[in-house]
C-alpha cells in the first residue's frame, strides 16, 4: 500500500481524492492524463491546473469537493475557473470525491464517453 501511494504521489497527486481519482482512470482504459498541469491559453494566460488534463481531446477532470468550493465566494471561482476552460475550448467533467469510491466504476464510465465525446 504505501508503494502504491509513493507511486501516485510521484504521478502529481496532492490528496487522497487525487489517487482515488488515479485509481478510477486506471479502471476507465484511457491513456494517462497530466495530472496537475498548469493550463495556459496562447497569451501565457492562466486558464487552471485540471487535477486530470487529457491534453490530446482537451478534456480537464476537476475533483470539486464541498469543502473546496462551497462557499459563495468558492462557488463564485469555481464558476470563474469553468468559464475559462469554456473560453479555451476545453471541456471540464466534475466529479465529487465521494463518488471516486462509492461509484468508481460508474465514473471511469462517464469519464470514458467524455473522452470519446471529445475524440
Amino acid at each position: 500500500m504505501p508503494r502504491e501511494v509513493l507511486r501516485d504521489v510521484l504521478k502529481g497527486a496532492r490528496s487522497v481524492a487525487e489517487i482515488d481519482a488515479m485509481n478510477v482512470w486506471r479502471l476507465s482504459g484511457l491513456p494517462e492524463p497530466l495530472w496537475n498541469h498548469e493550463l495556459r491559453d496562447e497569451n501565457g494566460e492562466y486558464i487552471a491546473t485540471p487535477d486530470g488534463y487529457f491534453k490530446e481531446v482537451r478534456l480537464a477532470w476537476e475533483i470539486d469537493s464541498y469543502d473546496f468550493h462551497f462557499t459563495k465566494e468558492d462557488y463564485a471561482r469555481t464558476l470563474d475557473r469553468n468559464a475559462r476552460y469554456a473560453a479555451a475550448g476545453i471541456a471540464v467533467l466534475q466529479t465529487l470525491p465521494s463518488r471516486l469510491r462509492s461509484e468508481p466504476e460508474v465514473v471511469a464510465e462517464e469519464l470514458r464517453v467524455s473522452y470519446d465525446a471529445r475524440r
